[in-house]
């Protein structure tokens, strides 16, 4: 019998999104069953889909649960941090090899 790999403490960090924030969504989610007035299997967010963050949650003493407004679908559906890319932040910049630098080759 093995054991399960521990998972980060997501809820010792501040949260990654906060309420008003725009974001997109990197994942499908369709309904498991936990969702009233929907079908089971039935999609409730598409990836690249956009919404608002509305409020912050938390999953088992261990996740943050965003509630995300998807306007275009009508719905509020958690959501995990991994789930989600923020449209107000800018993506960290990458340091990329100088053009001319040691990394370019003739």
């Amino acid at each position: 019998m093995g054991l399960g790999v521990e998972q980060e403490i997501e809820i010792r960090k501040p949260p990654v999104f906060m309420p008003g924030e725009k974001v997109r969504s990197t994942k499908y989610v369709k309904n498991d069953g936990t969702y009233r007035g929907k079908d089971i299997g039935e999609m409730l967010v598409a990836k690249g889909d956009v919404g608002y963050v509305r409020d912050i949650g938390t999953f088992l003493q261990q996740f943050y649960i965003y509630a995300v407004e998807w306007i275009d679908r009508g719905t509020i559906v958690g959501m995990r941090g991994k789930e989600l890319v923020s449209l107000d932040k800018p993506e960290p910049v990458r340091a990329r090899p100088r053009a001319g630098g040691p990394e370019a080759t003739a």
